[in-house]
C-alpha cells in the first residue's frame, strides 16, 4: 500500500512513519524535511504535493497549526490559525486529495478530544477540531469509488509531555494506541467514524 503522511517530522507523522515503513511505501509531507515538501494552508502548494506523490493508496493527516493561548489574546487574525491549518488545511487534503486516491483508498484526518472536552488556552483547536469532525461524517456519504474517510481523536500523547499541565486530570494517549487507531481507519472497514483513544 503506498501511504502519504502528512505533518510526518512531528511527534505523531515521525512515530506512524516509523511504524508504518515496515509494511508499506510510505511518502512523508512535511513542511520541512519530509519526502515532498508542502504547506497544507496553500492549495497550491498541496496540489504540488500530490502532484509530486501521484497516485496513492492511504493519506494519514497528523497536521494542522492553531493557536495556543489565553482567551484574553485570541483574536480574529489568531483564531484563523487554526480555520487555515488544522481546520481548512486537512479539509484541502481531501477535496483536492480525491482527484489523485485510488479507487477504494482512504483518508485518516486528526482531530482530538478537544471536539468534546474542553481545556483553557485551546478555543481555537476545540472549535477546529469540530468542524474537522463534522467535515468527515459529511464526505464519507458523498465520496466516490469506494474511497472511505475517519478521523483519529486522542487527547494529550504521551510522547508531549509538554503539555500534560494543560490536561489536568487527563491520561496520555500512548504512541501505541495512537498506531493502532490510525491503523482501525487505514485497514478497517470504517467510514464517517471518529475513532477515539479517550
Amino acid at each position: 500500500m503506498k501511504i502519504i503522511i502528512v505533518g510526518a517530522t512531528g511527534t505523531m507523522g515521525q512515530y506512524l512513519s516509523i511504524a508504518l515503513e515496515k509494511e508499506h511505501e510510505v511518502i512523508r509531507v512535511a513542511s520541512k524535511g519530509g519526502d515532498i515538501a508542502a504547506d497544507i494552508t496553500s492549495t497550491i502548494s498541496i496540489e504540488n504535493m500530490f502532484k509530486m506523490a501521484g497516485s496513492f493508496d492511504a493519506l494519514i493527516s497528523t497536521a494542522g497549526p492553531t493557536y495556543v493561548g489565553p482567551w484574553s489574546k485570541l483574536d480574529d487574525t489568531e483564531f484563523r490559525k487554526g480555520v487555515e491549518g488544522k481546520m481548512m488545511g486537512q479539509i484541502n487534503l481531501v477535496l483536492i486529495g480525491q482527484r489523485y486516491i485510488n479507487p477504494k483508498g482512504s483518508f485518516t484526518l486528526v482531530t482530538g478530544a478537544l471536539a468534546e472536552e474542553p481545556q483553557r488556552n485551546f478555543a481555537n483547536a476545540s472549535a477546529a477540531n469540530g468542524a474537522v469532525e463534522g467535515f468527515v461524517r459529511a464526505a464519507a456519504i458523498e465520496l466516490e469509488n469506494g474511497i472511505r474517510i475517519n478521523a483519529v481523536s486522542p487527547t494529550v500523547i504521551e510522547d508531549s509531555p509538554q503539555y500534560f499541565p494543560y490536561f489536568p486530570g487527563e491520561i496520555p494517549t500512548t504512541m501505541r494506541e495512537l498506531e493502532f487507531a490510525f491503523r482501525k481507519s487505514l485497514f478497517g472497514a470504517h467510514t464517517g467514524q471518529i475513532i477515539k483513544t479517550w
